[in-house]
């Protein structure tokens, strides 16, 4: 279960992007590069009731390259949702509970959550494992 105070433990979009020393530029690229369509703000919606997004990433990661940027500028579009964002090899309490086929450590992950902390919906890397 995470908590508020765990989740609070975890980085901002702004402070995950100061410590990344692998795929920096590529990371800031990529997101310089994105547009939100009116359409991909919807996929929101359907998890209304989503207030927090937890991600499960590291910055050596291409599936996290391709896929954290474009998450992260959809949360902007909301600005009651606030996102933070976790290095997989450094928070192995959180990536415990999100195991693919309850065995690997695959990333990314993206856990949607309520005000209460009430987990909403999630997705996890997406590649057969």
């Amino acid at each position: 279960m995470v908590t508020k105070e765990r989740f609070a433990q975890g980085m901002t979009l702004e402070q995950y992007i100061d410590q990344m020393s692998i795929n920096r530029d590529r990371f800031v690229e990529a997101l310089d590069e994105i547009t939100i369509e009116p359409e991909d703000a919807r996929v929101l919606e359907r998890l209304g009731a989503t207030r927090r997004v937890l991600v499960i990433t590291e910055d050596w990661c291409g599936t996290c390259l391709a896929e954290v940027p474009f998450v992260a500028r959809l949360i902007e579009t909301n600005p009651n949702i606030e996102m933070r964002l976790f290095p997989r090899d450094a928070n192995s309490d959180l990536m415990d509970q999100y195991l693919k086929n309850g065995l690997y450590r695959a990333i990314p992950v993206f856990a949607f959550f309520d005000e209460h902390m009430n987990e909403v919906g999630r997705f996890l890397e997406h590649r057969p494992g």
